[in-house]
């Protein structure tokens, strides 16, 4: 009897285990993406850039890490000149970053409309952390699209890279 309530203990400790795991992961880690602002892009109008994401659990091969989490929010989103890695963000208006996966259609995510023309190399956006995220991150490929509105012309392409980090809870089913 006290052997299979032992047995019982430690299963369900390794069930929970995984799930907090996890959960930890993905608080941790961002999905990242590089997004490329094209040198042709007009200031003062609207343009986009799409890219997909990888996270930690896709690059060491976890395909179903996504399978012991719930309730996922997005936690922080930021955006990082990449090439040239000098190249002051404040060339932007405003910027908003979406996501989307599979059939899950598309949710903004984050945003920034009040970008100050001396902001530097690196941009923290807004979050909207009002939403579920599950079946985004629970879908396959999971995409980045930044909307933007330059405020000058650019004489060269800017590389961006882009980490959104979610927050979850765990869900040992």
């Amino acid at each position: 009897m006290k052997k299979l309530l032992f047995l019982t203990a430690a299963f369900a400790a390794i069930l929970t285990g995984c799930a907090t795991m996890q959960s930890i992961i993905k608080s941790t880690f961002p999905y990242t993406a590089t997004l490329i602002v094209p040198a042709a892009t007009k200031a003062g109008t609207t343009a986009t850039a799409t890219s997909s994401a990888s996270s930690f659990d896709e690059i060491f091969g976890n395909q179903n890490g996504t399978s012991y989490i719930k309730e996922v929010r997005i936690a922080a989103a930021k955006v990082t000149a990449n090439n040239p890695a000098n190249q002051s963000l404040g060339i932007f208006k405003s910027v908003k970053l979406f996501i989307s996966s599979g059939s899950s259609g598309e949710i903004m995510v984050a945003s920034r409309s009040d970008v100050q023309e001396n902001i530097g190399n690196s941009l923290v956006l807004d979050i909207d952390n009002s939403k579920f995220l599950d079946n985004y991150i629970r879908g396959s490929n999971l995409k980045v699209r930044m909307e933007y509105v330059l405020r000058n012309n650019t004489t060269s392409d800017i590389s961006l890279r882009t980490a959104l980090s979610f927050t979850a809870a765990p869900d040992p089913k």
